[in-house]
Protein backbone atom coordinates (compact mmCIF):
# COMPACT_ATOMS: atom_id res chain seq x y z
CA UNK A 1 0.00 0.00 0.00
CA UNK A 2 2.87 2.45 0.80
CA UNK A 3 1.84 4.72 3.49
CA UNK A 4 3.44 6.76 5.62
CA UNK A 5 1.59 8.40 8.47
CA UNK A 6 1.97 10.04 12.04
CA UNK A 7 -1.69 11.04 14.14
CA UNK A 8 -1.44 11.53 17.77
CA UNK A 9 -5.01 13.51 18.92
CA UNK A 10 -4.45 17.25 19.23
CA UNK A 11 -1.40 17.71 18.51
CA UNK A 12 -0.49 16.74 14.60
CA UNK A 13 -1.77 13.79 12.19
CA UNK A 14 -0.90 13.51 8.73
CA UNK A 15 -1.25 10.58 6.02
CA UNK A 16 1.30 10.17 2.99
CA UNK A 17 0.15 7.99 0.62
CA UNK A 18 2.80 7.67 -1.91
CA UNK A 19 1.69 5.86 -4.75
CA UNK A 20 -0.46 8.87 -5.76
CA UNK A 21 1.96 11.57 -4.30
CA UNK A 22 -1.37 11.93 -1.76
CA UNK A 23 -1.06 14.19 2.04
CA UNK A 24 -4.15 13.53 3.87
CA UNK A 25 -4.05 16.33 6.39
CA UNK A 26 -0.63 18.39 7.72
CA UNK A 27 -0.56 18.65 11.40
CA UNK A 28 2.73 20.24 12.48
CA UNK A 29 5.78 18.57 11.70
CA UNK A 30 4.64 16.97 8.53
CA UNK A 31 7.33 18.39 6.43
CA UNK A 32 10.13 17.65 9.51
CA UNK A 33 8.95 13.80 9.53
CA UNK A 34 8.62 13.48 5.89
CA UNK A 35 11.82 15.36 4.71
CA UNK A 36 12.42 14.69 1.01
CA UNK A 37 9.20 13.07 0.45
CA UNK A 38 7.23 16.50 1.20
CA UNK A 39 8.94 17.62 -2.19
CA UNK A 40 7.04 14.64 -3.93
CA UNK A 41 4.06 15.54 -2.85
CA UNK A 42 1.59 16.41 -5.97
CA UNK A 43 -2.29 16.92 -3.66
CA UNK A 44 -3.12 17.65 -0.06
CA UNK A 45 -6.52 16.30 1.03
CA UNK A 46 -7.64 18.47 4.17
CA UNK A 47 -10.42 16.45 5.89
CA UNK A 48 -11.30 19.78 8.37
CA UNK A 49 -9.96 22.98 9.91
CA UNK A 50 -8.78 22.04 13.49
CA UNK A 51 -5.40 23.30 14.08
CA UNK A 52 -3.76 19.60 14.29
CA UNK A 53 -4.23 18.60 11.28
CA UNK A 54 -3.42 22.30 9.13
CA UNK A 55 -1.02 23.61 11.32
CA UNK A 56 1.89 21.83 9.07
CA UNK A 57 0.48 23.83 5.71
CA UNK A 58 3.03 26.81 6.35
CA UNK A 59 6.64 24.57 6.57
CA UNK A 60 5.44 22.41 4.22
CA UNK A 61 4.92 25.80 1.31
CA UNK A 62 8.22 27.06 2.92
CA UNK A 63 10.26 24.42 2.59
CA UNK A 64 9.25 23.57 -0.75
CA UNK A 65 9.86 27.67 -1.99
CA UNK A 66 13.11 27.66 -0.83
CA UNK A 67 15.09 24.52 -0.64
CA UNK A 68 17.62 23.40 -3.03
CA UNK A 69 15.45 20.53 -4.91
CA UNK A 70 12.74 21.27 -7.47
CA UNK A 71 10.83 23.62 -6.41
CA UNK A 72 8.53 24.72 -9.75
CA UNK A 73 5.83 21.22 -8.95
CA UNK A 74 2.45 22.18 -8.43
CA UNK A 75 0.57 22.04 -5.25
CA UNK A 76 -2.95 21.85 -5.19
CA UNK A 77 -4.46 21.84 -1.56
CA UNK A 78 -8.83 20.26 -1.59
CA UNK A 79 -10.37 21.05 1.21
CA UNK A 80 -14.17 20.71 2.41
CA UNK A 81 -15.89 23.32 0.44
CA UNK A 82 -17.36 26.22 3.09
CA UNK A 83 -14.75 25.51 5.44
CA UNK A 84 -13.95 29.05 6.57
CA UNK A 85 -10.94 28.06 8.96
CA UNK A 86 -9.30 26.67 6.06
CA UNK A 87 -10.12 29.48 3.50
CA UNK A 88 -8.74 32.03 6.02
CA UNK A 89 -5.65 30.03 6.46
CA UNK A 90 -5.30 29.41 2.68
CA UNK A 91 -5.29 33.18 2.40
CA UNK A 92 -3.26 34.28 5.13
CA UNK A 93 -0.31 31.75 3.54
CA UNK A 94 -0.65 32.83 0.34
CA UNK A 95 -0.29 36.75 1.54
CA UNK A 96 2.94 35.62 4.09
CA UNK A 97 4.11 33.60 0.68
CA UNK A 98 3.20 35.90 -1.93
CA UNK A 99 6.55 35.18 -4.04
CA UNK A 100 6.26 31.83 -4.01
CA UNK A 101 8.15 29.75 -6.90
CA UNK A 102 5.64 27.19 -7.84
CA UNK A 103 1.62 27.06 -8.22
CA UNK A 104 -0.56 26.90 -4.95
CA UNK A 105 -4.10 26.60 -5.58
CA UNK A 106 -6.89 25.70 -2.72
CA UNK A 107 -9.41 24.39 -4.21
CA UNK A 108 -13.10 23.79 -2.36
CA UNK A 109 -14.85 20.41 -3.22
CA UNK A 110 -18.12 18.84 -2.33
CA UNK A 111 -18.89 15.44 -1.47
CA UNK A 112 -20.52 15.27 -4.99
CA UNK A 113 -17.36 16.00 -6.77
CA UNK A 114 -14.94 13.61 -8.09
CA UNK A 115 -10.83 14.08 -8.51
CA UNK A 116 -9.10 12.47 -11.36
CA UNK A 117 -6.11 11.05 -10.36
CA UNK A 118 -5.13 8.47 -13.01
CA UNK A 119 -7.37 8.21 -16.26
CA UNK A 120 -4.86 6.04 -19.09
CA UNK A 121 -7.57 4.26 -20.45
CA UNK A 122 -7.18 0.78 -18.94
CA UNK A 123 -7.05 2.18 -15.86
CA UNK A 124 -8.77 5.11 -13.95
CA UNK A 125 -8.26 6.22 -10.12
CA UNK A 126 -9.97 8.93 -8.35
CA UNK A 127 -10.79 10.24 -4.84
CA UNK A 128 -14.26 10.76 -3.85
CA UNK A 129 -14.92 12.56 -0.87
CA UNK A 130 -17.84 12.39 1.73
CA UNK A 131 -19.34 14.09 4.34
CA UNK A 132 -18.80 13.35 8.19
CA UNK A 133 -19.97 14.44 11.43
CA UNK A 134 -17.00 15.55 13.81
CA UNK A 135 -18.05 19.28 15.73
CA UNK A 136 -21.36 21.42 14.64
CA UNK A 137 -19.16 24.10 13.46
CA UNK A 138 -16.52 22.54 11.13
CA UNK A 139 -17.42 21.45 7.84
CA UNK A 140 -15.75 18.04 7.65
CA UNK A 141 -15.10 14.95 5.31
CA UNK A 142 -13.70 11.92 4.19
CA UNK A 143 -11.78 10.73 1.18
CA UNK A 144 -11.97 7.24 -0.19
CA UNK A 145 -9.64 6.59 -3.24
CA UNK A 146 -10.70 4.47 -5.67
CA UNK A 147 -10.20 2.25 -8.78
CA UNK A 148 -12.82 1.83 -11.82
CA UNK A 149 -11.76 -1.46 -12.95
CA UNK A 150 -12.68 -4.42 -15.84
CA UNK A 151 -14.12 -7.86 -14.32
CA UNK A 152 -15.64 -10.26 -16.56
CA UNK A 153 -19.78 -10.39 -17.38
CA UNK A 154 -21.39 -12.90 -15.51
CA UNK A 155 -22.31 -14.71 -18.65
CA UNK A 156 -18.61 -15.17 -19.47
CA UNK A 157 -17.61 -16.75 -16.40
CA UNK A 158 -18.02 -19.96 -16.30
CA UNK A 159 -15.83 -20.61 -19.05
CA UNK A 160 -11.84 -21.72 -19.26
CA UNK A 161 -9.33 -19.37 -19.83
CA UNK A 162 -8.44 -20.80 -23.04
CA UNK A 163 -12.04 -20.02 -24.22
CA UNK A 164 -12.01 -16.35 -22.60
CA UNK A 165 -8.83 -15.49 -24.52
CA UNK A 166 -10.52 -16.87 -27.52
CA UNK A 167 -13.35 -14.85 -27.24
CA UNK A 168 -10.99 -11.44 -26.47
CA UNK A 169 -9.41 -12.18 -30.06
CA UNK A 170 -12.39 -12.33 -31.71
CA UNK A 171 -14.69 -9.91 -30.26
CA UNK A 172 -12.40 -7.36 -28.01
CA UNK A 173 -11.84 -7.54 -24.19
CA UNK A 174 -14.59 -4.42 -23.95
CA UNK A 175 -16.92 -7.00 -25.17
CA UNK A 176 -17.08 -9.99 -22.13
CA UNK A 177 -16.20 -7.68 -19.63
CA UNK A 178 -17.44 -4.70 -17.42
CA UNK A 179 -16.64 -1.55 -15.49
CA UNK A 180 -17.02 -1.47 -11.41
CA UNK A 181 -15.43 0.44 -8.92
CA UNK A 182 -13.26 -0.49 -5.58
CA UNK A 183 -12.50 1.47 -3.07
CA UNK A 184 -8.76 0.61 -1.83
CA UNK A 185 -8.32 3.17 0.91
CA UNK A 186 -10.52 5.33 3.02
CA UNK A 187 -9.62 7.86 5.18
CA UNK A 188 -12.32 9.23 8.12
CA UNK A 189 -10.26 12.15 9.59
CA UNK A 190 -11.93 13.21 12.52
CA UNK A 191 -15.40 12.02 13.40
CA UNK A 192 -17.90 10.62 15.58
CA UNK A 193 -18.47 7.39 13.78
CA UNK A 194 -18.49 6.69 10.11
CA UNK A 195 -21.37 4.70 8.52
CA UNK A 196 -21.34 1.33 7.30
CA UNK A 197 -22.17 1.77 3.51
CA UNK A 198 -19.36 4.34 3.73
CA UNK A 199 -16.89 1.27 4.80
CA UNK A 200 -18.04 -1.21 3.07
CA UNK A 201 -15.46 -3.50 0.56
CA UNK A 202 -12.50 -0.47 1.10
CA UNK A 203 -9.49 -2.66 1.27
CA UNK A 204 -7.59 -0.56 3.75
CA UNK A 205 -10.10 1.71 6.34
CA UNK A 206 -7.96 4.14 8.61
CA UNK A 207 -10.83 5.11 11.14
CA UNK A 208 -10.28 7.59 13.98
CA UNK A 209 -10.03 5.93 17.56
CA UNK A 210 -9.39 8.83 19.85
CA UNK A 211 -10.64 7.06 22.87
CA UNK A 212 -10.06 3.45 23.47
CA UNK A 213 -12.10 3.75 26.56
CA UNK A 214 -15.76 5.28 25.39
CA UNK A 215 -16.43 6.57 28.68
CA UNK A 216 -13.36 8.80 28.36
CA UNK A 217 -14.76 10.64 25.67
CA UNK A 218 -17.25 13.80 27.08
CA UNK A 219 -18.01 15.53 23.79
CA UNK A 220 -19.72 13.29 20.78
CA UNK A 221 -17.16 14.45 18.23
CA UNK A 222 -14.49 11.29 18.05
CA UNK A 223 -14.61 7.57 18.27
CA UNK A 224 -13.92 5.33 20.23
CA UNK A 225 -12.52 1.90 20.39
CA UNK A 226 -15.45 -0.26 20.88
CA UNK A 227 -17.45 1.74 18.17
CA UNK A 228 -14.95 1.14 15.76
CA UNK A 229 -14.68 -2.39 16.00
CA UNK A 230 -18.65 -2.87 15.99
CA UNK A 231 -19.15 -0.90 12.74
CA UNK A 232 -16.35 -2.88 10.71
CA UNK A 233 -18.29 -6.16 11.39
CA UNK A 234 -19.40 -7.92 8.55
CA UNK A 235 -18.29 -4.75 5.77
CA UNK A 236 -15.63 -7.00 4.01
CA UNK A 237 -13.03 -4.73 4.58
CA UNK A 238 -9.55 -6.27 4.44
CA UNK A 239 -7.33 -3.88 6.69
CA UNK A 240 -8.58 -1.79 9.19
CA UNK A 241 -5.83 0.72 10.99
CA UNK A 242 -6.97 2.89 13.55
CA UNK A 243 -5.27 6.28 14.23
CA UNK A 244 -5.70 9.42 15.78
CA UNK A 245 -5.67 8.04 19.39
CA UNK A 246 -4.89 9.90 22.64
CA UNK A 247 -1.64 10.31 24.07
CA UNK A 248 -3.35 9.24 27.56
CA UNK A 249 -3.15 5.82 26.17
CA UNK A 250 0.71 5.21 24.86
CA UNK A 251 0.92 3.40 28.39
CA UNK A 252 -0.47 -0.18 27.64
CA UNK A 253 -1.45 0.45 24.45
CA UNK A 254 -0.09 -2.44 22.52
CA UNK A 255 -1.27 -4.97 25.34
CA UNK A 256 -5.19 -3.20 24.67
CA UNK A 257 -5.06 -3.40 20.99
CA UNK A 258 -3.27 -6.97 20.85
CA UNK A 259 -6.95 -8.30 22.53
CA UNK A 260 -8.72 -7.33 20.01
CA UNK A 261 -9.43 -9.82 16.81
CA UNK A 262 -12.59 -9.26 13.86
CA UNK A 263 -12.15 -12.33 11.72
CA UNK A 264 -11.45 -11.44 8.10
CA UNK A 265 -9.79 -8.42 9.25
CA UNK A 266 -6.30 -7.28 9.93
CA UNK A 267 -6.03 -4.76 12.59
CA UNK A 268 -2.95 -2.69 12.91
CA UNK A 269 -2.35 1.23 14.65
CA UNK A 270 -0.79 4.41 14.54
CA UNK A 271 1.32 5.02 17.77
CA UNK A 272 0.90 8.22 19.38
CA UNK A 273 4.75 9.03 19.45
CA UNK A 274 5.73 6.99 16.26
CA UNK A 275 5.68 7.26 12.35
CA UNK A 276 3.41 4.30 10.93
CA UNK A 277 4.35 2.93 7.65
CA UNK A 278 3.13 0.17 5.34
Amino acid sequence: MNITAFSKALYSTWIYYSPERILFDAGEGTATMLSNKIYAARYIFLTHGHVDHIAGLWSIINTRNNAMGDREKPLTVYYPEGNRGIEMYADFLKKANSELKFKLEFIGIKSTEKVPLRDSGSFTRYIQPFPVSHTYSEISCGYHVIDVRRKLKDEYRHLPGEEIAQLVKEVGANEITETYEKKILTISGDTILLRKEDIRNTDVLFHECTFLKKEDRKFNNHASLEEVIELVKDTQIKTLVLYHISSRYVMGLEKTLRKIEIPGIKILYVHPEKIFEM
